[in-house]
């Protein structure tokens, strides 16, 4: 296996502001593969996958839909085993889900009959936690996620915003060593979505979390870049890491700093480039199998380049 590039900053040269060194090794996935069964044979979902998470960092993994993104987060959870490879966690070979971890869904994943208190009460109550201190964890969860006299309204009464903080006051109040978070952002609307990111990374950077080390799946390259300190970007078909990139601003970030914007539109050209030889892929040669695609397309393509300044 081809190992996966390190990027810096746009250009090369680091920002002056740099982030903190991560401190001990809390996760540490080992040559994983993982393929379903088909009609057709095996789908291989994810090859050869390898990552590592470290203490006080947050990392994020990159990549467009059926790269495996969720998969691996769901191997790295305990909640399904990989076809081939380890993982360890906090020292050990991970077997069945992981105590300590804790998942945050991009879609909500509430339960409607239940009030937000007694949503958030549900995974301590499952860990046979007694009544009187889940009641208080709970409540203190709910007030740290901003939800502070919310308790007794119920999923159908709240707006998008509110829901997944709920869900975010679930994972948080079993105090987590590390959260998952399964893209939480992409299901609520552009506003929404800001403001519970810089919420959450106030929590972070003021150390009110109990977490210490969070892995974030999305496919925003703007959004990696302003929560994560290192990206791995991820192929598709099957999933493997191909680059990992490390972030080299201190947060707050500013969307408008011209070096943020270098690197993610440094990011974006490297992830939409025509795969030339790029991040470990074979380049084009005669007799090369093309994608099958549409006659549509093919027009498409033959007026692109039919047109100025082709």
């Amino acid at each position: 296996m081809q190992e996966p590039k390190t990027v810096t900053a746009a250009g090369g040269q680091p920002a002056a502001n740099v982030a903190p060194v991560p401190g001990a090794e809390i996760l540490n996935v080992k040559h994983v593969s993982r393929g379903f069964n088909k009609a057709q044979g095996e789908l291989l979902v994810l090859d050869d996958a390898n990552l590592t998470l470290r203490e006080g960092e947050i990392v994020g993994l990159l990549g467009r839909s059926g790269s495996g993104k969720s998969t691996l987060l769901r191997i790295i959870s305990g909640l399904i085993e990989p076809t081939s490879g380890e993982v360890e966690y906090l020292g050990r070979p991970l077997k069945g889900p992981a105590e300590g971890v804790a998942m945050v869904f991009q879609t909500f994943a509430l339960f409607p009959w239940l009030t937000v208190l007694q949503n958030v009460e549900a995974g301590l109550e499952a860990r046979g936690v007694a009544a009187r201190e889940r009641r208080e964890r709970a409540l203190a969860a709910i007030d740290l996620i901003g939800l502070d006299g919310f308790e007794n309204a119920y999923p159908r009464e709240l707006s998008g915003g509110m829901r997944q903080r709920v869900g975010f006051a679930r994972a948080l109040v079993v105090d987590p060593t590390l959260l998952l978070m399964d893209e939480p952002f992409s299901a609520l609307d552009v506003l929404t979505a800001e403001t519970l990111r810089t919420d959450l990374l106030d929590l972070w950077t003021q150390g009110r979390l109990p977490i210490r080390s969070v892995l974030i799946v999305t496919h925003n390259i703007e959004e990696a870049v302003f929560m994560c300190d290192r990206i791995l970007v991820l192929s598709s078909n099957p999933g493997r890491v191909l680059a990992e990139i490390r972030v080299p601003f201190r947060h707050p970030r500013n969307r408008l700093d011209p070096a943020f914007r270098r690197l993610v539109d440094d990011i974006y050209a490297k992830m939409t480039a025509r795969q030339t030889g790029g991040w470990g892929k074979k380049e084009l040669e005669l007799g090369s199998w093309l994608p099958q695609v549409s006659t549509n397309l093919m027009a498409g393509l033959i007026e692109t380049l039919a047109m100025p300044p082709y």
